[in-house]
């Protein structure tokens, strides 16, 4: 006669005898019907990662151009107010690569007007 004695998170305490069968399928149906522990946490870097990743330039900008923005031209200064009004405050020395990032990547297109580039979609 096989006996077992299991504690569920709980803090249930069970306590089962019979044949190793039937105990073994006691033993399994217990542990499916048991909910997920709360103190079970996901771990890892990558959910830390996720939790703490902030919204990048690269991504702030391609959510303009899939919005419309550029459709028209736009200057530097137009792309920093935008994002400001998004709540997203760079300023324009840390713009300006991103924006030639995205020029170099054909996602949008560069042009001179008056000694200063304008950019449209």
């Amino acid at each position: 006669m096989a006996k077992a004695n299991i504690v569920t998170p709980s803090g249930m305490r069970i306590t089962v005898e019979g044949s190793p069968e039937e105990v073994a399928q006691i033993v399994s149906q217990v542990r499916d019907d048991e909910p997920p522990s709360r103190s079970a946490k996901p771990t890892g870097k990558a959910t830390k990662r996720a939790a703490k990743e902030k919204p990048s330039p690269i991504n702030l900008l391609s959510s303009l151009i899939d919005g419309g923005f550029f459709r028209k031209p736009k200057d530097l200064g137009a792309v920093k107010v935008a994002l400001e009004e998004m709540g997203h405050y760079y300023p324009v020395t840390s713009l300006s690569p991103t924006l030639l990032r995205l020029v170099r990547k054909r996602q949008l297109r560069r042009l001179k007007d008056n000694k200063r580039w304008l950019y449209t979609g």
